[in-house]
Order: C-alpha cells, then sequence, then structure tokens
C-alpha cells in the first residue's frame, strides 16, 4: 500500500524522531511510505486565529503537495481535523474543489489509519509502565478517534493503560490561547499533569505532539516524575 506521509510543524521542528518512528511502524506494516520535503504546514494557526485569506494560501499549499490518490498519513489528530473539517470553508466552489474533496477522503490520523484500514491493533511493542492516554481536542472532537489509540495501547507488551479523571478535558494548549490565556492555559495544564498522576501513570501518551509538548513544559519547570510520549514513539519501542 502506498502512503504519503504528512508530518505537522512541531514535529517536524522539534520532535523528528517522533516523525521517523511514524514511518518506521508503517514501514513494518507493508506500507510503502513517500515524502514530499517540500511540503509545510496545513494552516491551522493561521485560520484559527481569523486569517482566513493566509490560511487559504497555505492550504492551497498543502493540496498542490499531495497527489489525492494515495492515502495520507499524519500523527497528528490536530491537524487531520483542519484538513478534514475546514478545508471544506476555505476551498467550497474554488478551483481546487475536486482536489480537496480527495484530499479529505485520502488523509488520516495514524493510529486510526492502523486501526481502522490496515486493520491492525498488535505491533509487538514492549514498554514497561503505567500510561494514561490523554485525548486531544484535535483527534476526539474533530476526528471522532477514542478507541483506535487505546486499542493500539492494550497490546503493548508490558504497558498497564489506566484511565484518569476528567479524561477528556482539554489539557489547555490550543495553540494561540496558550499564549493570549496563560494563567488559565497553565492551570488546565496543571490538572491534566496531577490527575496522571494520582492515576499513578509513568506516561502520558497521545495522538498529538502539540498537547504533549504543552504537558512536557508544566512538567519540567516542576521536575515531575511522569513522561510524555507520542503513541508513534510508543508503538516502536521494544522491537
Amino acid at each position: 500500500m502506498k502512503v504519503e506521509l504528512f508530518i505537522p510543524c512541531f514535529i517536524d521542528q522539534v520532535y523528528p524522531d517522533t516523525a521517523f518512528n511514524t514511518i518506521k511502524v508503517l514501514e513494518k506494516l507493508g506500507c510503502k511510505v513517500k515524502y514530499n520535503p517540500n511540503q509545510t504546514c496545513c494552516g491551522q494557526p493561521a485560520f484559527n486565529s481569523g486569517f482566513w485569506d493566509e490560511a487559504k494560501a497555505v492550504g492551497q499549499k498543502f493540496l498542490d503537495d499531495f497527489n489525492g490518490h494515495d492515502y495520507i498519513v499524519s500523527p497528528s489528530g490536530s491537524c487531520t481535523g483542519m484538513v478534514k473539517n475546514y478545508y471544506s470553508d476555505l476551498f467550497t466552489n474554488a478551483i481546487s474543489h475536486n482536489k480537496c474533496r480527495s484530499i479529505q477522503n485520502s488523509i488520516h490520523e495514524f493510529s486510526e489509519f492502523l486501526v481502522n484500514v490496515l486493520k491492525v491493533e498488535n505491533i509487538e511493542a514492549k514498554l514497561e509502565g503505567k500510561a494514561v492516554y490523554h485525548d486531544s481536542c484535535g483527534a476526539l472532537r474533530e476526528c471522532r478517534i477514542k478507541a483506535e489509540p487505546r486499542r493500539l495501547l492494550a497490546n503493548v507488551e508490558g504497558l498497564e493503560l489506566i484511565e484518569m479523571q476528567d479524561q477528556e478535558v482539554c489539557c489547555g494548549f490550543g495553540g494561540t490561547f496558550a499564549i493570549k490565556f496563560e494563567a488559565i492555559s497553565t492551570a488546565m495544564a496543571e490538572q491534566k499533569v496531577n490527575n496522571a498522576l494520582a492515576a499513578g501513570a509513568n506516561y502520558i501518551i497521545s495522538t498529538d505532539m502539540s498537547c504533549l509538548m504543552h504537558l512536557q513544559g508544566y512538567i519540567s519547570r516542576n521536575e515531575l516524575p511522569i513522561k510524555i510520549m507520542h503513541i508513534a514513539d510508543v508503538l516502536a519501542s521494544g522491537w
């Protein structure tokens, strides 16, 4: 199966190992992965800030960078949700309308692609410890992804997946929200991390590196005994 890879800005610039682990898992499962190095952003930051003309320009480049025929896989529920749900606002009745619809039907978040398209739930990964799964707003609310990552994590040897209080509450990142409302954003991160610690977790795992980066900032500043991991990094562990 041919797969085009879309790597979000946060992963490209700050967590490249997660991108390589995404490829590692996909190739293990028999996918032929293609990466276009000319790709950039999906346009979500500009779109969410109200700069729709700028977002459309970035979005048009996104449409041009992918062929629209093969599956597109991204290790981000947030960016996947942007393309699937909001490109319609940018490109309805535009010249790129048909290409947009094709891309929207082709793009999948990483964990959802593994479970629902490849029909795989056990990657033979290994990781010792207890973990909570953080439902990112992008994955849960934009892409309706809830069971898929949990099924994958349940099959990681040595990993005990536990639930925490206020499981589906936002971590407080929200892109520019974390900048405009720093105090609220920090308090939400504090609540999320404290709930994970109270559950006895060693790891906070999610589909979205932006959420995890936000939580890592709070964890590092307070020197707390818990780690963050992207689900692609977990599934690439131990083999």
